[in-house]
């Protein structure tokens, strides 16, 4: 039970991680009036620090809900009930529900079943006996595998590269295994699929960390090509996390297989070595090839044409991207704290000029919820995959630790950097470089520092090309071409 001094009126919308209340303040001759019951379902490790700034004269509330956490969802009901004579406000707080949702899912995002310990036997130890099974086998030197334990279909790096092979006209026996994560189940099929294609063909292509291939000893006369889904070097990964928390173990097989990999500049070569702990001399800095679309105006025109037939309330106005990282360690938490941003002050200052799109990140479990008198200017597309189509038609890029300010650097546009917690992120994650001489582009802390930015054109555009330079040797469109050129038809 709290109890707030606060002055009268009207309403307020107090704002938490995926939700946002609407408190209605109803007055009826001095009574106290109960106002509204909700309730409201998360991931926390505790409840709430509530009500850090109730009683603004402009009618808004505030609350602060501790991380998410993989171990516990709570849903309360709360009530308020407002004394017009004392001018205080009563809330009653009943806990509802609290229960572990890990114990239920194996992916609490997608809610797919907790895996049993016959399928974990099966993805682990029989995997890799099939694995060594078929290296018995001899390698077809025109097999190429893609595979990602991240998407359902071909996207990204790998279809850009897959692409340009079909455009050589390569004849090449192609192989590919795809699933949405790597907590949607694998049949029995599948996984021998997969055994027989990693250790026959030539070269495996990935984009991301394959756990079920990380233990296994690549054979002499194949590759393993890592094309890593993000540009330039940012906040830690890796093993470049050795140590701390949400690191990997010192014995981790993660990444250390590798035979190959490809980065956007010859700058960052020693720090994606140490990421995934393999010699400098097989990283290549011959460019990100799904960024090679920002070269290609054909694309680009008929992209946005595409994107603005699909969502006309596009069109006619600017385009703010608020596109952050999440927060917590690993899909199993990964939240990202919406109360950060105070919707009815970006609404009413920029809703004139702009339209705001949400791009979360695809594994952060909260989602954004949208007030109705807000509905025309704030527009979730967390669930478009393809982020980089959708920079095509941003204007002002707003994000934080993200690597996708790398690839929007490329199109020469401004972008922002909303980072409220920029000293607690810095000294529990670590960066490559400092981070605020760092970044193109301004850091805002609140609210009405990142409104003042965009309504002044304040935004430190000339910060912008010697960024894009140091991250990126080639800025040409043909990153495919080189990757196709220098590492599939070198090894054959």
């Amino acid at each position: 039970m709290f109890q707030v001094s606060m002055a009268l009126y009207q309403s307020t919308i107090v704002s938490l991680p995926g939700t946002y209340w609407l408190i209605l303040a109803q007055y009826s001759y001095g009574k106290v009036t109960p106002i509204i019951l909700f309730g409201v379902d998360h991931f926390c490790h505790k409840w709430i620090n509530i009500l850090s700034g109730v009683g603004h004269k402009d009618g808004r509330g505030g609350a602060n809900l501790c991380p998410s956490s993989a171990k516990s969802q709570l849903l309360h009901n709360i009530m308020v009930t407002y004394d017009v004579n004392s001018k205080s406000m009563l809330l009653t707080s009943t806990k509802l529900k609290d229960f572990n949702p890990s114990e239920l899912y194996g992916d609490i995002k997608n809610r797919t079943a907790k895996p049993g310990p016959i399928y974990r036997f099966m993805r682990t130890r029989l995997f890799s006996l099939l694995y060594y099974l078929f290296c018995l086998l001899p390698v077809k030197e025109n097999r190429i595998l893609f595979a990602s334990d991240s998407r359902g279909e071909i996207g990204g790096n790998l279809k850009y590269v897959y692409d340009e092979m079909l455009r050589q006209d390569l004849e090449y026996d192609y192989k590919f295994m795809f699933k949405e994560n790597s907590f949607v189940k694998k049949s029995l099929l599948e996984i021998i699929k997969l055994a027989y294609c990693v250790a026959t063909s030539k070269a495996t292509l990935l984009e991301e960390n394959y756990p079920m291939i990380s233990p296994l000893k690549i054979r002499k006369k194949a590759e393993l090509i890592q094309l890593w889904h993000g540009a330039g070097a940012f906040k830690k990964f890796g093993y470049s996390r050795l140590g701390q928390p949400g690191g990997p173990k010192i014995n981790s097989k993660d990444h250390r297989n590798y035979t190959k990999a490809v980065v956007s500049s010859k700058n960052i070569i020693p720090q994606y070595a140490e990421g995934f702990d393999i010699p400098e001399e097989e990283i290549f800095p011959l460019g990100i090839p799904r960024t090679d679309i920002f070269f290609d105006e054909a694309y680009k025109e008929a992209k946005r044409a595409e994107l603005y037939e699909q969502f006309p309330f596009l069109k006619g106005k600017k385009v703010i991207m608020f596109a952050p990282t999440f927060r917590g360690r690993g899909r199993k938490e990964a939240h990202y704290p919406i109360e950060n941003l105070d919707f009815k002050k970006l609404y009413h200052n920029l809703k004139d000029e702009y339209v705001f799109l949400f791009k979360l990140h695809f594994i952060v479990l909260n989602k954004v919820t949208i007030p109705h008198n807000y509905a025309d200017f704030f527009y979730d597309f967390t669930d478009y995959r393809e982020v980089n189509d959708l920079l095509l038609i941003t204007d002002i890029l707003i994000t934080d630790y993200s690597s996708i300010c790398f690839e929007y650097s490329l199109l020469d546009k401004p972008m922002l950097f909303f980072a409220p917690d920029v000293e607690e992120y810095i000294s529990k994650r670590g960066f490559y470089y400092e981070y605020q001489s760092f970044i193109p582009g301004n850091l805002v802390k609140t609210t009405d520092a990142l409104v003042e930015r965009i309504v002044n054109n304040d935004l430190a555009e000339e910060k912008i090309k010697p960024f894009r330079d140091y991250f990126f040797d080639y800025q040409d469109g043909k990153a495919s071409e080189r990757v196709v050129n220098h590492l599939i038809n070198y090894i054959n």
